[in-house]
């Protein structure tokens, strides 16, 4: 299964807010990665509030966001820094079924496609 994220950085050019747009997979495996970008956000505009938008990601594991709110918890490293505020979805998603096609060349044949001077065998 592919879970990769994604983060888009919104900042706005009147030092209004620093927003953290993440699509993807949110998993208790990967979401240690979002942890400097969070802190290179807490350090662009330092007392805005970063916001860490999840409701966009298609697949939000429960566990990712306990470990997110601990590591942002426990980062007192920038001092003066704004808190960081995380958006979750009401009800978080989960992967989506992946169809089975079993074997896509079951049943078939491939044909050969005929080159100039060889001969099929």
């Amino acid at each position: 299964m592919n879970h990769k994220l994604s983060v888009l950085v919104q900042i706005d050019l009147h030092a209004q807010y620093v927003h953290l747009v993440i699509t993807g997979c949110v998993t208790e495996a990967n979401q240690h990665a979002l942890h400097p970008v969070i802190a290179r956000a807490r350090t662009l505009i330092p007392p805005v509030t970063v916001t860490v938008d999840l409701t966009g990601a298609a697949h939000v594991e429960a566990a990712a966001v306990e470990l997110l709110h601990a590591a942002i918890d426990q980062d007192h490293t920038f001092s003066g820094a704004g808190p960081v505020e995380v958006l979750v979805p009401a009800q978080l998603p989960g992967h989506r079924p992946v169809p089975h096609h079993g074997n896509a060349l079951a049943g078939r044949t491939r044909a050969r496609a005929a080159l100039p001077g060889l001969r099929a065998a």
